[in-house]
């Protein structure tokens, strides 16, 4: 199937942006059904936003003590009780220990 250049609106910003056919070509050997609803600066700022940077609001940070070798640490998740929490250092040891 023979693809051709389109042109689509961006759902965020109104602008227009060309879908090329090497774009469709693409998406469909992915097996993507929908075209791209949004432009590639917006499909970007949105991706950054999901990846926690980018202009985006700073990632929260709470205390804890470290589970292994009681050093006050910052992990990027709530503690619950009950549960370990390790600083880094110990983590990537524990984690390394695994394999």
């Amino acid at each position: 199937m023979a693809f051709e250049d389109k042109t689509l609106t961006c759902a965020d910003c109104g602008a227009t942006f060309t879908f090329s056919a090497s774009e469709q070509e693409f998406f469909q050997s992915k097996g993507y059904t929908n075209e791209p609803k949004r432009c590639p600066a917006c499909r970007q700022n949105r991706k950054s936003e999901r990846m926690g940077g980018g202009g985006g609001r700073p990632r929260q940070m709470f205390s804890a003590v470290c589970a292994e070798c009681g050093k006050e640490t910052e992990v990027p998740f709530e503690p619950r009780e009950g549960r370990p929490v390790y600083c880094s250092e110990c983590f990537n040891k524990m984690r390394n220990n695994r394999n």
